[in-house]
């Protein structure tokens, strides 16, 4: 079984799925179908990218009569964010480190 952070970075690895969350950071509370609209891929296929959005944390949907609407929950790319931000602190330290030894290099000459 998945991990929550390996469901997150699973759905964001997708092109389609990170252009749906776009448009719900823009449009919160958008229906399904005028979430669809814009894509070039049918409304099965849009429902099944949600699916994967959903199980990831990263989209709620709520029903009310047949409108089907969705909303964007970001506390998970928040996990991934946090994950993330370890790695960039080791690439920042390391390009320091890097350019002291370039300016260094640089003085000597």
């Amino acid at each position: 079984m998945a991990s929550p952070l390996d469901r997150v970075f699973g759905a964001l690895a997708d092109p389609t799925r990170r252009a749906l969350l776009a448009r719900l950071e823009a449009e919160d509370g958008i229906s399904v179908s005028e979430l669809a609209r814009p894509l070039p891929i049918s409304l099965p296929a849009v429902m099944k990218h949600l699916d994967v959005l959903e199980e990831a944390g990263l989209v709620a949907r709520r029903k009310t009569g047949r409108v089907v609407a969705c909303r964007l929950t970001a506390a998970p790319m928040e996990d991934a964010m946090a994950w993330l931000s370890r790695y960039q602190r080791f690439w920042s330290e390391s390009l320091d480190r890097l350019a002291a030894a370039v300016e260094q290099q640089e003085s000597d000459r």
